[in-house]
């Protein structure tokens, strides 16, 4: 396993800036795509608690420096904490960043997202219920946890769940990646804006005066980019997925897209395919059972559940994917994970209850405790 400097620390890893009724939060590891460490996570959930008492203040706004708004957490970090036995780092880390994502779910304020660039995993638990979600032709969204032998989580299991049809199963499970006007036609996004036109919304935003949702709303579609043409071939592949994607179990999800390749050679089935039969045959079946479950079940019930898997995951409970698939994928690089057990078939239902179950609690890993913000969740806020 590659070394790495469990004692690495990011100088300013997220910059605040104060405007008269705004304040903007910017991600600041751009050599590491933005991703989430625990300092981070910290420091943007006590700015936003600040933010959110200052009756000054009537927006924040959320963007990344670089080439990604936020590729995710920093599993590798995680990673080594863990198989150094510092259980409790990870059962923090996670709780922190379930925390904040569940603050910013549930924030009295609009959240404004300037989304340029990759976003996936943890970057869609800071941003998927904000106000406004904008993106643009640079941005690139996708939750491939599947591929390192985890779920998708940090609220994916609602968020996936509330998509069209059954679009979040296709996402979840393949960890296919997006494009802006993609999330814009999915409902993953609320705004489509051309990436130079970026800075002059953010200038304008941070001059309004009067800045309630609908003068923000009102604002931000003066930017919008409306030349885009319309994407027949992805309403084809929405059809495709909601008769593929509807079957019961993983199995026959990959069947029924083996059985559309006899009539065509669609790249993205042809991509969907081999995702399937590359990810862990465990998480895949973990991720289909979370995305569906989760269409019944309030945000804070999604996110107290994720950690439960989250936690069965870190600690072996039944295999060992997410460490092989993090060494695989992340550490190592060779992209030859060894899944156990590496077929689908060979994953029982009792294999896949044992990661839902409650786990006994321990000094290490308690139950997930989210603040008492009764009353202020909305899951998925509609467009506007």
């Amino acid at each position: 396993m590659a070394s790495h400097n469990l004692f690495e620390r990011d100088i300013n890893p997220v910059l605040f800036a104060e405007n008269s009724y705004t304040r903007k939060v910017t991600l600041n590891r751009p050599q590491k795509l933005n991703s989430l460490t625990y300092e981070m996570i910290s420091q943007i959930g006590a700015a936003l608690r600040v933010y959110e008492d200052d009756s000054k203040i009537k927006f924040v706004i959320f963007k990344g420096k670089g080439k990604a708004f936020c590729a995710g957490g920093d599993v590798v970090r995680v990673v080594q904490y863990s198989i150094a036995g510092h259980w409790s780092f990870a059962a923090k880390f996670y709780q922190k960043q379930l925390c904040l994502d569940y603050l910013l779910a549930t924030y009295k304020k609009p959240l404004v997202y300037l989304i340029n660039g990759i976003i996936m995993g943890g970057g869609a638990g800071l941003s998927m219920f904000g106000t406004f979600r904008i993106v643009t032709e640079h941005t690139v969204f996708a939750m491939p946890e599947a591929s390192i032998g985890l779920f998708p989580d940090v609220g994916a299991t609602c968020f996936l769940s509330r998509l069209p049809g059954y679009f979040g199963e296709y996402l979840g499970l393949t960890g296919a990646r997006i494009n802006g006007i993609e999330m814009l036609a999915c409902g993953l996004a609320t705004h489509f804006v051309l990436s130079k036109d970026l800075q002059p919304l953010e200038d304008a935003l941070c001059e309004l005066v009067a800045a309630d949702t609908l003068t923000i709303s009102k604002l931000v579609s003066k930017f919008i980019y409306k030349g885009h043409a319309k994407q027949d071939s992805f309403h084809k592949r929405v059809e495709i997925i909601n008769k593929c994607f509807s079957r019961k179990t993983v199995e026959e999800i990959l069947s029924s897209l083996e059985e559309e390749m006899e009539t065509g050679t669609d790249k993205w089935i042809v991509e969907a395919i081999s995702s399937l039969k590359s990810a862990s045959p465990t998480s895949l079946k973990i991720t289909l059972r979370s995305i569906r479950e989760g269409r019944v079940l309030k945000l804070e019930h999604c996110l107290s559940r994720e950690f439960t898997l989250c936690r069965h995951f870190m600690r072996r409970t039944v295999n060992n994917d997410f460490y092989e698939g993090a060494r695989a994928m992340l550490i190592d690089k060779d992209k030859k994970p060894k899944w156990e057990p590496p077929q689908l078939w060979q994953v029982s239902e009792e294999m896949v209850d044992r990661f839902f179950a409650e786990a006994e609690d321990d000094d290490e890993w308690e139950n997930l405790h989210l603040p008492n913000r009764s009353g202020l969740s909305n899951p998925m806020k509609p467009k506007l």
